[in-house]
């Protein structure tokens, strides 16, 4: 017997198969690839935090290069050399520090729960690096990254990455040209933990000046510079009394 295609009956099963078919496919999927998932976020949050303290592939002024994926976990074990998790006036060494959900902890934090801050100390040329991971908000969604300090507190470099800015504006801040500005700066102003402003018109355009506290903004950005502003600033006031313990050594 021929199936009548033109009832509204057969529009209705079509479609409510092709919902069960397709959702299992992307079950199926999700299932499947989940450990792959997992393991390719590993390699990039490696990769983020290797980047701000100067270990990457960059060969010029232009590029952001990383460590490939199959050199990073080696790299990694190489140049960081502890994680710790910093809780309270607790602070704690694990592995896994940058396993954990910065985001979910600054919630905690803001709820007047103690979160659980994770902080990586790297050696590079018998330098050390202090790298704090950051999060906040841009124009349109999430931005995060990670900024490397050393013993005065001075930045020796930085990462920045978003989920949803504007490309050619916002998105500019994970272009090497903003982030390398930001080296040399000093998160202190004074004995003030300010962090460093995206300030307009700062008259610095080139970032000559570094007792200023501030770099210059992107054009046509001013929310997501704002938004970095405060996620730096934010940040290293999570972060200061452990910070105070490396000026005091």
């Amino acid at each position: 017997m021929a199936i009548n295609t033109d009832k509204n009956v057969y529009t209705v099963v079509f479609a409510a198969l092709m919902v069960v078919v397709v959702g299992s496919v992307l079950a199926f999927l999700a299932s499947a690839l989940s450990e792959r998932i997992k393991e390719n976020e590993r390699f990039e949050k490696q990769q983020n935090i290797l980047y701000a303290m100067g270990v990457n592939e960059n060969e010029d002024k232009g590029n952001v290069n990383f460590i490939p994926t199959d050199r990073v976990e080696d790299e990694f074990s190489k140049y960081i050399t502890e994680q710790l998790v910093i809780s309270g006036d607790q602070i704690t060494n694990d592995d896994e520090a940058y396993l954990i959900d910065l985001k979910k902890q600054l919630a905690l934090a803001k709820n007047g729960e103690t979160p659980k801050l994770p902080l990586f100390i790297g050696e590079k040329e018998a330098k050390k690096y202090y790298i704090i991971p950051m999060y906040g908000k841009g124009l349109w969604d999430a931005i995060w990254g990670f900024i490397a300090l050393d013993d005065q507190l001075v930045v020796q470099g930085v990462y920045f990455d978003h989920k949803g800015e504007t490309p050619g504006l916002g998105a500019n801040i994970k272009q090497r040209y903003f982030m390398d500005d930001f080296t040399g700066e000093s998160i202190l102003d004074g004995t003030r933990y300010a962090g460093i402003a995206v300030a307009k018109g700062n008259n610095d355009p080139v970032n000559k000046i570094k007792d200023d506290n501030e770099v210059d903004a992107l054009a046509g950005a001013t929310i997501t510079g704002n938004g970095v502003s405060a996620m730096i600033r934010e940040s290293v006031n999570l972060y200061k009394n452990y910070l105070e313990t490396i000026r005091a050594k």
